[in-house]
């Protein structure tokens, strides 16, 4: 069985927005390595959408970015995105697959046939994911700033505590901190 590993860029205020991070080769290459890592990505609809609209393009060349990112689009071209999604049915980037029925018995079975691991992505659906206790590990990009707006991190709030062991935790020329940790009590502290 796989890992399901939520990551993303957030500010010291708990802040998601994707336009308030550090954009540069060092915080590139940590996501680069979390897709190289993981056997496949998962989003909600909102997410999807959002990448759909640039990376598609990027990885065709359509779009002008930097060798860097190009090669960032092509692989995230060839690998399994799914999405998790209530109102939209048709998903016609690469290798792109909905997920729908029940979201615990879903994303379950997709950890379990996933045995490189499942990256997320998306926050609203990570506190679904989370309140399901479905998450294993969490890889936070965190940015020395201040939004002082949202959407933050777990906006819709959870149930209970979460305890999280530090696997480690390594400061970027930026100042930002990519830090990792493991869900006390999941799966993943098994492995």
């Amino acid at each position: 069985m796989g890992l399901l590993t939520f990551g993303i860029n957030v500010t010291l205020d708990g802040c998601v927005d994707h336009q308030e991070g550090i954009v540069d080769d060092e915080t590139h290459a940590f996501f680069t390595r979390l897709l190289d890592e993981g056997g496949a990505m998962l989003w909600g609809r909102v997410t999807y959408e959002m990448m759909e609209s640039y990376w598609p393009a990027v990885a065709r060349g359509d779009q002008p970015a930097p060798p860097a990112l190009r090669e960032w689009a092509v692989k995230l071209e060839v690998k399994p995105k799914y999405v998790v999604s209530s109102t939209r049915k048709d998903f016609p980037w690469t290798n792109s697959h909905l997920l729908a029925g029940d979201l615990r018995t879903e994303v379950q079975k997709l950890k379990d046939a996933t045995p490189a691991g499942v990256l997320l992505g998306s926050g609203k659906l990570a506190t679904e994911l989370d309140r399901l206790e479905l998450i294993d590990e969490y890889q936070l990009l965190v940015h020395p700033r201040i939004a002082g707006h949202g959407p933050t991190l777990y906006q819709g709030g959870l149930p209970t505590t979460r305890r999280l062991e530090l696997i480690s935790a390594k400061p970027m020329r930026c100042g930002a901190v990519a830090m990792h940790y493991r869900r006390i009590g999941s799966s993943a502290a098994a492995v």
